[in-house]
């Protein structure tokens, strides 16, 4: 189980991918830069990057080795895990595909690797003892580096108690959701939080309003000093997501994408 933790941690704002045709031309890239800059010009502009190329397949060790290579010290990627991990009827049977996704390099990374974020089907329902199973797969460490992960559900059977319980044993972190049509759970149950935002509006210039900006930028905060923020939905009650004190990941990822970076940066200065 994880330990609460009482120490804050640092606010991360970042984007998801970096290869986006929407942000060239002078809308985040520079015009004219060259497109074998972009993640050099990413990674000096936002805090973290998700990658969701590792979803859909695996890469070569030497392309960890260049994504570390190109950015700062400091600079953290979040990866997102499998989907032939995650898209199976029973994920407690996922030990092969686990294996594959851990020896296709990411070490490579070294401490820029961030957490590893595991995207259920939002129609993939609660089930107990499949979950528990899958959760005591999942590795704590690789090569020597500790492994963070976060777990993004979307049905609504997963916002109860139960399901709490099992990713706080586990020390797995429940991604914040702002989508439509996944469920928001806003318990604490990893030393981290991991924001997925997904509300962009292309005519907001920082993607957000500047209100909901300050709300979420409020939350994350509050998340990062251990504190539960009230007017959250809570599976289990809100006093045992108290003390989880740590890092905190938020990343805009869609909706209007090609407001993603200036909503980061919008949200990197509320920090």
């Amino acid at each position: 189980m994880a330990d609460a933790n009482t120490t804050p941690g640092p606010i991360r704002t970042g984007i998801g991918g970096w290869t986006y045709p929407g942000w060239r031309g002078g809308v985040f890239y520079p015009q004219g830069l060259r497109q074998s800059d972009e993640l050099t010009f990413a990674t000096r502009a936002v805090d973290a990057i998700e990658i969701n190329a590792t979803f859909y397949r695996r890469q070569k060790a030497a392309d960890f080795r260049a994504w570390r290579a190109a950015a700062p010290e400091g600079f953290v990627f979040a990866l997102k895990g499998s989907r032939f991990v995650t898209n199976r009827r029973e994920l407690a049977s996922a030990g092969e595909a686990l294996g594959n996704f851990f020896a296709q390099g990411l070490e490579q990374l070294g401490p820029a690797l961030g957490p590893i974020v595991w995207q259920l089907a939002a129609t993939k329902r609660f089930e107990a003892d499949d979950l528990g199973g899958f959760l005591a797969l999942l590795p704590r460490e690789i090569a020597g580096l500790p492994l963070r992960h976060a777990l993004e559900v979307g049905h609504e059977s997963f916002a109860c108690p139960e399901f709490v319980a099992i990713a706080r044993a586990a020390g797995v972190a429940i991604v914040w959701s702002d989508v439509e049509g996944r469920v928001q759970i806003a318990d604490r149950t990893a030393p981290f939080a991991y924001l997925r935002l997904q509300r962009m509006e292309a005519d907001q210039p920082s993607g957000y309003p500047e209100a909901e900006l300050d709300r979420i930028a409020d939350v994350c905060r509050a998340w990062a000093r251990g504190e539960a923020p009230t007017g959250m939905p809570y599976a289990d009650a809100p006093e045992a997501s108290a003390g989880f004190a740590g890092p905190v990941f938020a990343f805009l990822i869609n909706g209007a994408k090609e407001r993603a970076p200036a909503a980061a940066q919008a949200l990197r200065v509320r920090d």
